[in-house]
């Protein structure tokens, strides 16, 4: 039990978030974020200040492994800040960070290649979605330029920069949170996801600068690969969770990704 852990007093609230093993405990004036069965990549990501600093982790006797991480009062970023230079710097330091891919590659993590994604993507397919043209002419060019889009550069990759994953203290602190799902990766993968969903085409060539790259015809390209195999691997996810509307969003996201920048 937390109580057992944290002692009397402490009141402790869930936090949500689609685990159900997030919690906030709250003494007096103390508020810590706590989760259960966090990775050990926590203890990095906190190191490298990519995330509120980690309290302390305590293993219960159960095996399961809790962590508190000191509550930062802040809020989200919103749509249109994602534009700005802090962002760009926050996800270059990053994907820059020796750390994190060491660590993950300590955790027994493999670089997730082109060719071996889109396989396991087509294994998983449902067989009416393959039936829907825009899935159907996307998952053709992704076989098309699976070895076109091949890259020497593999980082750690977030996964999922949503808006509402970049967190802004009230001390101006901005840090990305909610790293379930980390992987090794082309940098592209984070990067495209944030310019298709934010960010005016016209723009990306100078978010780019504030990141540290130059829009290429080769960044170009594994941008959209990798845009689009996330498009189509959320239209399943959501298809298998009969979240139809959500399905439907990420649909018109693929076309609108199918129409983007043709350069």
């Amino acid at each position: 039990m937390l109580e057992d852990i944290l002692g009397k007093g402490w009141e402790i609230t869930p936090a949500g978030g689609a685990t159900g093993e997030a919690f906030y405990a709250r003494y007096q004036e103390q508020t810590l974020f706590l989760k259960r069965n966090s990775s050990p990549f926590l203890a990095v990501l906190s190191a490298e200040g990519f995330v509120p600093k980690l309290v302390w982790t305590r293993r219960m006797e159960n095996g399961d492994t809790i962590t508190a991480q000191q509550w930062v009062q802040g809020r989200e970023l919103k749509p249109f800040e994602m534009e700005e230079q802090r962002v760009a710097r926050l996800l270059k330091k990053i994907h820059d960070s020796k750390p994190l891919l060491s660590m993950l590659q300590r955790l027994g993590m493999a670089p997730m290649k082109p060719d071996g994604m889109l396989t396991n993507l087509k294994r998983q397919m449902d067989e009416a979605l393959l039936e829907l043209s825009c899935v159907r002419s996307s998952i053709q060019f992704l076989e098309a330029e699976k070895y076109n889009v091949e890259s020497d550069e593999f980082v750690v990759c977030h996964g999922d920069i949503n808006h509402n994953n970049w967190l802004l203290s009230d001390e101006n602190e901005l840090f990305l949170i909610d790293w379930d799902g980390p992987l090794i990766g082309d940098p592209a993968l984070d990067i495209g996801m944030l310019l298709y969903s934010y960010i005016s085409p016209e723009n990306w060539e100078s978010w780019l600068r504030q990141y540290g790259t130059e829009l290429t015809e080769d960044l170009f390209l594994r941008m959209k690969w990798h845009v689009m195999f996330q498009s189509i691997a959320m239209i399943q996810w959501h298809k298998e969770k009969e979240r139809l509307d959500e399905m439907q969003d990420w649909l018109q996201f693929l076309h609108t990704v199918q129409r983007t920048g043709q350069r």
